[in-house]
This record gives C-alpha cells, structure tokens and sequence, in this order.
C-alpha cells in the first residue's frame, strides 16, 4: 500500500516537472518498489516458517535420541533370564530376579516409547510443514518396532509365568 502511494506521489511529481519520460521512469521505480517490497514480504513469512521448523526439526530429534536410549536400556533384559537358570559372568549387567520385575520394566519402557511418539506428535498438531509431519511419522514408526518388541518379551514373560503357575 504504502509502495503505491509513493509510486502515485512520484508519478504526480514527474508529470509535472519534465513530461512523459520521466513519468514512465516514475511508474518503473515505482513497480520495481513494488515487487521488492513483495518479494521481501514472502521471504519474511518464510523465514518464520523455517524457523518453526527448525525448532521442531531439533526438538523431535531429541525425542528420537530419548527412543533409542530407551532401546539400548532394554536391550539386555531377556526373559529368558528370569526363565532359566542363569549364571552371570564377571562383565553381566545386574539383572532383575523376577518375572514380575522385569515385565514391569519393560512395561515402563513400552509406556515411555509411547508418550514420545505422542510428544512428537504434538509437534505436527499446529505446524502444517511436509518435512515436520515425514519426520514424525518416522519417529512413530520407530516407536512403534520398538514398542513391539518389548511386548514380545512380556508376552513370552506373561506365558511363561502361567505354565509355571498350572506346574
């Protein structure tokens, strides 16, 4: 608005003083005004898009460092730790003695899994950016493996437990 009132001002201003040439060169500088201050427009729109993006980019990259820290920790914990007789070596982790220990850890595991693809996916909830949303899916998509993973363990625990039980 503001680049078309001075375009009109200075158009006015040539007419009057030299005539038509100047008043062309008066409605070129006054479009070329127009298109840079449009172009400068759009850049700053995208600019605070890209950082939205950027700051949700780094955000659920952490989240998905939090995913496999989650898996390292429950790597280690078979059941058939628990199920078996077990001798530990001098370099084994420390490792829970009960079924019911170890189908709570992994279940706490599973939950954290959870709760993290739900966070990034909040991420997505008002940012409406292609990249944002494929990153997410990806991250719910590893959350997801992971996730079943575990519960292939409590479920191997849960069926254990009950033939012990019938014995």
């Amino acid at each position: 608005m503001i680049a078309v009132v001075f375009a009109f001002t200075a158009l006015r201003q040539a007419q009057l003083e030299t005539g038509l040439g100047a008043a062309l060169q008066a409605i070129e500088a006054g479009i070329n005004n127009f298109v840079f201050l449009g172009i400068a427009f759009v850049y700053l729109l995208t600019l605070e898009r890209k950082a939205k993006r950027g700051r949700a980019l780094k955000a659920i990259h952490e989240l998905r460092s939090l995913v496999h820290i989650v898996d390292m920790h429950q790597l280690t914990k078979d059941p058939e730790i628990v199920l078996e007789e077990h001798t530990p070596t001098a370099s084994s982790p420390a490792r829970f003695r009960s079924r019911f220990e170890l189908a709570r850890y992994l279940d706490y595991c599973s939950e954290m899994l959870s709760l993290s693809g739900k966070v990034a996916a909040l991420y997505v909830q008002y940012l409406d950016d292609p990249v944002v949303l494929s990153t997410v899916t990806e991250v719910e998509t590893l959350v997801t493996g992971i996730s079943s993973k575990i519960w292939q363990k409590i479920v191997i625990l849960d069926t254990a437990g009950r033939a012990a039980d019938r014995e």
